[in-house]
């Protein structure tokens, strides 16, 4: 019984291959389910974000390389496209993966937190598929308390560092003051609310949230004000942002080169400062082609993440130790799963010679046979049978002449017990 692990992340992959092999959330159970059942998996779970994609899984020793040619297959990859990018994590070094990505400690920002809420996020969507099993569900739910005794314990976390945080603070090389700007915001989830929340404390308090559905919209002016619209009233909105920042889980781009040149014409090419934040990007690239617009993607902001990474370094190393110990921990109850299955076996084995031998006895006593002759008859084929296969291990044993071995075969058999006392 082992878990492995199997993905692409920020470091091998650029964004042209993340936002192909991206999952939509909208059929992320149904992909869950195909998975299960195509590759064969026992059991299997997907975490989807803008950095990365990765799947957790438990199968036999050639699951990985079926489970490969399902992605590619399924995001209608070429063939080696994948081969040049992934990376796989099996056993303890897969536990650890796990740990490690929950944590924050394999993030394009060192110690991000948002990661933590897309992976209970993964553990959601394959327990509501039903392709959770119990070494997985446990191996989620270890892995959430490992994260947060990391946030306690560390100082990992102590300052608010982020792919949003990062933008804001490379909008602040394009803008000297963000107190004047206006902020439209694409999309209205997590990503985007903790943008929000960082050009607010920056001075920004003009804004613009557009969404799919104007609800959602709504929901985020009421905590930072402003207003609230819908995707089809962009072209009207768009001229009166000085800041765009998208995230969205449109499998398509929301954002085109045509609406962004007729934009600047409005806004009498007054500098334009956009950050696409989503995978797949929603945000043509051909927008960064036109003059006044600086566009960045997730890919662009490594630079400004790498001066944060300094800053956590020392914190990440006592992660990393909490994380190995609790790997470790949790190497240990995949042990006690594995012995309690072995006596499991051993003992439905040995119930079933009793009921099979005991029927015996009890058809030939009903036919007449003298009860005491069939027990004798039934003990002796019971002594024989139970025997046979620990007799041809001990004699193999003996031939060996391993000493340890001999010594912890007598304990198993109870031969070192002294039956006078």
């Amino acid at each position: 019984m082992s878990v492995s692990a199997i993905g692409i992340n920020h470091k091998t992959a650029p964004v042209e291959i993340r936002e192909k092999v991206a999952f939509d959330p909208a059929s992320i159970l149904e992909a869950l389910r195909l998975v299960q059942s195509e590759v064969k998996l026992d059991e299997v779970a997907v975490l989807s974000t803008c950095n990365r994609m990765e799947v957790y899984f438990r199968g036999d020793e050639s699951a990985h390389q079926r489970l490969v040619q399902w992605l590619t297959k399924h995001h209608m990859l070429d063939d080696s496209a994948l081969d040049r990018c992934l990376y796989v994590h099996q056993g303890e070094e897969a536990i650890q993966h796990v740990m490690r990505v929950a944590c924050g400690l394999d993030s394009m920002v060192l110690g991000e937190p948002q990661i933590l809420g897309q992976m209970k996020d993964a553990y959601q969507f394959a327990r509501n598929a039903g392709t959770l099993g119990q070494l997985l569900d446990r191996l989620f739910q270890h892995t959430f308390s490992v994260a947060k005794k990391v946030r306690t314990d560390t100082e990992i976390g102590s300052s608010a560092v982020s792919v949003a945080y990062a933008a804001v603070s490379l909008s602040k090389k394009i803008f000297t003051d963000l107190s004047n700007m206006t902020a439209l915001y694409i999309g209205a989830g997590e990503t985007v609310e903790l943008a929000a929340r960082h050009f607010l404390n920056q001075g920004v308090k003009n804004i613009i949230v557009a969404n799919r559905t104007l609800e959602r919209g709504e929901a985020l002016t009421r905590q930072f004000g402003g207003k609230a619209i819908t995707l089809s009233e962009l072209p009207e909105s768009m001229p009166l942002a000085d800041i765009v920042v998208s995230s969205t889980a449109s499998p398509l781009p929301i954002v085109g080169k045509g609406l962004m040149e007729e934009s600047l014409k409005q806004r009498k090419h007054k500098p334009m400062f956009m950050v696409d934040l989503a995978v797949p990007r929603d945000i043509e690239p051909a927008v960064g082609q036109l003059n006044d617009i600086y566009l960045y993607t997730v890919d662009d902001l490594k630079d400004v993440i790498d001066e944060n990474i300094k800053a956590r370094s020392q914190a990440a190393e006592e992660a990393e130790d909490i994380v190995a110990y609790q790997a470790e921990h949790f190497l240990e109850w995949v042990s006690s799963l594995e012995s309690v299955d072995l006596v499991k076996d051993y003992r439905e084995q040995m119930n079933a010679l009793k009921e099979h031998e005991l029927q015996k006895a009890m058809l030939q006593i009903q036919s007449g046979e003298s009860a005491e002759l069939v027990l004798q008859q039934m003990a002796h084929r019971l002594t024989n049978k139970m025997m046979h296969h620990p007799t041809r291990y001990l004699r193999n044993l003996t031939q060996g002449k391993d000493t340890q071995l001999e010594q912890q075969a007598k304990e198993l058999l109870g031969l070192n017990k002294d039956d006078s006392k």
